[in-house]
């Protein structure tokens, strides 16, 4: 596996032509990861080379328009951090604070939760979640500025009260204005629950959770629900090790397992630490078995497969996007995007620290 992600990042060339975008930054997590992960040299190397071409020395970063208050375009701004610490050069953390500018002035709910863009006014995705809310905990944590980690739990805890299902799932967006033909009239919330959507949801509960501390995360009122939903994703679970793009809904014509929600939700099982559910480790196990076998290496890092390339709520493309189970089943499925290579390597680093943290020598020296 890991020969595969050092040709696919050997190869990778920026996703939207050098401009700054969340795609980019789940390769520059997963290349982050890694590093820390095995120690290698390689991984730094490859993250330092594409993010150096993004990042002015001014901390200009290429093609990005805060205006835009598109909440995905934060993410690559998670590993601003690690370049900081690793580099000392003050072009990452200028960069952090433009970033940072945005979410300043970046459009909120009623309830105080980020529009997920500008262009989708008052919606809460799960997406997004993941996309701007670890980032404002580090970035808090780097400043000292503990009302900018207070907000951020704030927000997880909001979202997670406005997607909030019966059945122990979340929706993928809410409309909290009602005003989206996919929107429920009286819950504002989306009509299906789509697994990369929860893996997104997911991962950003344990990351901000390792981020915070178990005491700030719980007194948040973060805990329980994340307790549930861990446990909910786990029974979830296919025979196969993998879980199905429209997650709950088995017996829905042509539903399939998806890999990059496979690789989000081995990666958050490993990384719950002390909010993982009985069962947690296995499944994640079993989880990154699937995922080898659906890896097909030739050589030019080219094989990683069942992946979905992109779904949302609302028009796009000239298309509208109802959010019904059937819709998720239309869209393109594809191999090597950086929507589930980054979370591949993202859970493949996340194992190997959970096995070393399990091995004999790691527990006689606590």
């Amino acid at each position: 596996m890991l020969d595969y992600f050092d040709a696919f990042a050997t190869r990778y060339r920026p996703y939207k032509g050098g401009a700054w975008c969340y795609e980019d930054g789940c390769i520059y997590r997963g290349l982050q990861l890694l590093s820390e992960a095995t120690g290698e040299a390689r991984w730094r190397d490859h993250l330092l080379r594409l993010a150096q071409a993004q990042v002015a020395p001014d901390g200009t970063l290429s093609g990005y328009d805060p205006l835009d208050y598109n909440i995905d375009n934060i993410l690559a701004g998670r590993v601003l951090f690690a370049l900081d610490r690793w580099t000392g050069d003050p072009r990452w953390m200028r960069a952090a604070r433009q970033l940072g500018a945005q979410l300043k002035d970046h459009p909120r709910t009623a309830g105080g939760s980020y529009w997920h863009k500008k262009i989708y006014p008052c919606q809460v995705w799960l997406d997004g979640l993941y996309m701007g809310l670890p980032f404002q905990i580090e970035l808090g944590r780097h400043l000292g500025e503990q009302r900018l980690v207070q907000d951020a739990l704030a927000q997880l805890r909001e979202a997670m009260a406005l997607t909030a299902r019966p059945d122990g799932l979340y929706a993928h967006g809410c409309d909290t204005s009602r005003a989206q033909d996919w929107a429920d009239k009286a819950t504002g919330q989306s009509a299906s629950a789509w697994a990369r959507a929860l893996g997104w949801q997911a991962m950003a509960l344990v990351d901000s959770a390792a981020l915070t501390g178990p005491q700030a995360f719980a007194a948040a009122g973060l805990e329980a629900p994340t307790r549930d939903l861990l446990a909910r994703i786990v029974a979830l679970q296919r025979d196969d090790g993998g879980w199905l793009q429209v997650i709950d809904q088995p017996d829905l014509p042509g539903n399939y397992t998806e890999s990059s929600a496979t690789a989000m939700f081995a990666y958050a099982l490993n990384a719950a630490a002390g909010l993982a559910p009985a069962g947690a480790g296995d499944a994640a196990a079993r989880a990154m078995e699937f995922l080898r076998g659906r890896l097909r290496h030739d050589g030019q890092g080219a094989g990683f497969g069942g992946i979905c390339l992109v779904a949302g709520l609302g028009g796009f493309s000239g298309v509208y996007r109802d959010g019904s189970p059937g819709y998720y089943l239309t869209e393109e499925v594809v191999a090597d995007d950086a929507k589930g290579t980054g979370p591949l390597m993202m859970a493949a680093a996340q194992a190997m620290m959970a096995k070393a943290e399990r091995s004999p020598r790691a527990a006689s020296a606590g």
